[in-house]
């Protein structure tokens, strides 16, 4: 008889009727539960759960001390799964929270800092890129190619610019067949959100200078970026801003060459800025996870929580996004919210994606989680949300953000929420277009894309996937489903990571050369 903490964990002991397995175990397995000996009925593989207690037909299911899903008829030791569940939750509602706003702890001690580059309008970088920035996917080509032959070819060196990260583009497919906002159909349609967030990459505090590249006749083309911006994008933005037309300069030899030519002076001008000390309230952290797993809601997420936490603390902020793996466990963000308002805002969010979900071909929120999720131990998605939601610790609600919103429009440190969509790659565009100087990626299947112009830490959830992958995570927390590390130390040792990323040590996604971009091309629905 094998002791049922030595297999599998417990996360609440006082209020879960469920185990979830750390290994695989084996259908009869006798594992020693409260005193007594309780046979595991089928073979349960890693990161799924069996039941602790009998469970009647019609009561709830309990992780994390909270309801996930309601039994069929549950025995000591059967598997929770499709078959003896029912995947519903109870349901809470804006008037009938009660507001349970947290108080975090002051800082003890000096405040710590990081080294960034400071710019004229008050931020501060974590990373010092020349950007490449195409209106439109019709420009896109012309600018990823300067981008990449300013590095293979040598115009950009680490040696000749040491203040300076590197050259970077972001290609993408919008600012051309986007319909215009019709009146009354959505507070800001894809075209006015690709222009904010292409204008948010440019003014971004990781980027020292950029280049703006238009075909001529998209949409999305300068003239609409004077219109939307105002045409002295450099006053704006308080670096400079080149611009040029493939129509206007020769087609797409002549602009690829000419913006080489351009390079030089863009380089020098970043390279005129070098990090000095920041405080931590110059910092937005965006939350993520991506490949998720069971593992992923009891190491890596809860201790990315704990770093936030950390960060909220010392002044930071922290920004979570994918709306759709809120679902199911809203009420317990919006609880933390700094007033009814905030709340509100959360609840309202999460209907207007249910009926945005709808309106995309009648799809429902509890689509997710992705087959991958769901091999790995994620049920449905209310398990995801309440596993995932933990990436935000415990610290204060202070503001819900729409999708291309800048959370340095707010004053307040806290926690924020982005509406983006529940797959990785444009929710990490929206996070870092949001302001987000840089990035926290959990995950259990795995994940290696990282973003152009922030760093992306990635956190793995479990061992085996960081002995399979660790080219290309940062941070090991498998060491708490080990046992090797608490909570609350694999947190510390996030934050940690976070502050030496942020004054310049570079992330393995980074190293691997990763720099994605992905709009969320979004129409349709009043927020």
């Amino acid at each position: 008889m094998t002791d049922l903490f030595k297999l599998a964990i417990v996360v609440d002991p006082e209020r879960d009727n469920v185990a979830v397995a750390k290994t695989f175990i084996p259908a009869d397995t006798t594992v020693l539960w409260q005193g007594q000996g309780m046979a595991v009925r089928t073979d349960i593989p890693p990161g799924h759960r069996f039941a602790l207690y009998p469970i009647p037909a019609g009561e709830w299911v309990r992780q994390y001390g909270q309801p996930f899903a309601r039994s069929k008829g549950l025995a000591p030791g059967d598997p929770v799964n499709d078959e003896t569940v029912e995947s519903v939750v109870p349901q809470v509602d804006a008037d009938s929270l009660v507001l349970q706003t947290p108080q975090l702890p002051a800082w003890e001690g000096a405040l710590p800092t990081f080294l960034g580059f400071h710019r004229s309008d008050g931020q501060v970088g974590v990373r010092n890129w020349v950007l490449i920035v195409p209106t439109s996917m019709c420009s896109s080509h012309e600018a990823a190619q300067i981008a990449l032959r300013a590095e293979m070819q040598g115009l950009y060196t680490r040696e000749r610019y040491p203040n300076v990260d590197g050259v970077t583009a972001i290609p993408h497919t919008g600012g051309c067949g986007a319909p215009y906002p019709q009146e009354g159909a959505c507070r800001r349609g894809t075209h006015e959100n690709t222009l904010r967030i292409l204008g948010q990459h440019i003014g971004h505090p990781n980027v020292g200078a950029a280049l703006l590249i238009e075909l001529g006749c998209e949409k999305a083309n300068l003239a609409a970026f004077d219109d939307y911006f105002g045409a002295d994008l450099v006053a704006r933005y308080g670096k400079p801003v080149l611009r040029l037309s493939i129509q206007e300069d020769g087609g797409s030899q002549a602009v690829i060459a000419r913006g080489l030519a351009l390079l030089p002076e863009l380089l020098a001008a970043a390279n005129q800025t070098v990090r000095r000390p920041a405080p931590l309230s110059a910092l937005a952290l965006g939350l993520e996870c991506g490949g998720s797993d069971a593992f992923s809601g009891l190491s890596a997420n809860p201790a990315l929580g704990q770093a936030s936490d950390l960060l909220v603390r010392a002044g930071g902020r922290s920004v979570i996004s994918e709306v759709a793996e809120f679902y199911g466990a809203e009420h317990l963000f919006a609880q933390r919210a700094v007033n009814h308002k905030v709340a509100a805002d959360v609840f309202a969010l999460l209907d207007w994606y249910r009926a945005y979900a709808t309106a995309r071909g009648g799809h429902s929120m509890t689509e997710n989680p992705s087959p991958g999720n769901k091999a790995g131990g994620l049920l449905n998605i209310t398990i995801k949300s309440l596993g995932a939601l933990a990436k935000s610790g415990s610290a204060p609600v202070v503001g819900v953000l729409d999708y291309g919103d800048w959370v340095w429009e707010h004053r307040d440190g806290g926690v924020y929420m982005l509406n983006t969509p529940g797959y990785d790659p444009p929710s990490v565009t929206g996070l870092v277009g949001a302001g987000c100087q840089m990035v926290c990626f959990t995950t259990g299947r795995g994940s290696v894309f990282g973003n152009a112009i922030a760093p992306v830490i990635k956190i793995a959830s479990n061992d085996a996937l960081y002995a399979r992958m660790s080219g290309d995570m940062d941070v090991n927390a498998g060491a708490v489903i080990r046992g090797a590390k608490t909570l609350p130390e694999m947190g510390r040792d996030i934050f940690h990571e976070i502050l030496a990323v942020a004054s310049g040590r570079w992330t393995k996604a980074e190293q691997n050369g990763h720099r994605e971009f992905n709009l969320w091309e979004i129409e349709g629905l009043l927020l």
